[in-house]
């Protein structure tokens, strides 16, 4: 398997960084990982879609080779982040994919740049904003982490974000999110969690998309639910739901095959047809 290329760019003094699978003459594609995690997250199924496609994939603020920045990590920050990427990669429009927290950031996008848009997909994300006790747990867990460390706030996480059939029956998955995750500071995951608590409810946004959308959603995931999903399904004309067996919130790592062939086929279908 070969790599990407490695990128940092620098926007109003902050460095973020993206990796870039090459194929520049082919329909741009950005892969926006999930909370905890980075790009690399993305490169099996990269590697399942960089024959046919442009592909980059940036680390969002405060995660992999990106710098937190000031102040919480808020969705309109995410949003700019993901624009200057673009803009430093020569790319106009394309298609999106965004993992749990890339789902809210490109929720956010779409209120400003639609016209970014070809198509897209959410995986393992959720419209809703946060209620007032997930609002107050998230804030709280965010001084938590400044207080404990790091290594407390994973633990807790693992089976939160892994499926129940990852957690028993695939341990060496399992390792590798925890040293993803370890890559991220205290103060990284605090203010990323004190960005995500104040994130927008986007559930009216969803019958404004009129690009193909398509919805991959964990079935094992407790976070984002199959019901989350048929949500978004029901809002967004015309999109697709698909329902990954034995994955949880992380199923473009948990179950990269599956994942990588849904996106592959959505893609194929509504970019190159």
């Amino acid at each position: 398997m070969h790599g990407p290329t490695s990128h940092n760019y620098f926007s109003q003094r902050l460095r973020l960084h993206y990796v870039d699978w090459g194929n520049e003459d082919a329909p741009p594609l950005l892969l926006i990982h999930g909370g905890r995690d980075h790009c690399r997250n993305w490169d099996w199924v990269a590697e399942r879609l960089r024959d046919r496609y442009h592909v980059i994939a940036p680390d969002l603020r405060g995660h992999g080779g990106s710098e937190i920045g000031e102040g919480p990590a808020l969705m309109p920050k995410h949003a700019s982040d993901i624009a200057h990427v673009l803009d430093a990669a020569g790319v106009g429009k394309a298609a999106f994919v965004g993992c749990s927290i890339g789902g809210y950031i490109l929720f956010e996008f779409w209120r400003r740049f639609r016209a970014r848009f070809t198509a897209l997909a959410l995986c393992d994300t959720r419209p809703q904003s946060d209620t007032a006790e997930a609002r107050a747990n998230r804030l709280k867990t965010a001084d938590t982490v400044l207080e404990h460390g790091t290594e407390p706030f994973i633990e807790t996480m693992i089976p939160k974000l892994m499926g129940r059939t990852t957690v028993s029956a695939r341990p060496d998955l399992v390792a590798g999110a925890r040293v993803m995750m370890r890559k991220m500071s205290a103060e990284d995951i605090s203010l990323v969690l004190r960005g995500m608590a104040e994130r927008p409810d986007s559930v009216a946004d969803l019958k404004t998309i009129n690009v193909p959308t398509l919805i991959v959603i964990g079935e094992e995931d407790v976070l984002s639910t199959v019901a989350d999903g048929e949500l978004m399904r029901q809002n967004i004309a015309g999109s697709q739901l698909k329902v990954i067996p034995k994955a949880g919130h992380y199923a473009p790592w948990e179950q990269r095959e599956a994942v990588g062939t849904a996106l592959r086929q959505f893609l194929d279908d509504v970019v190159l047809r």
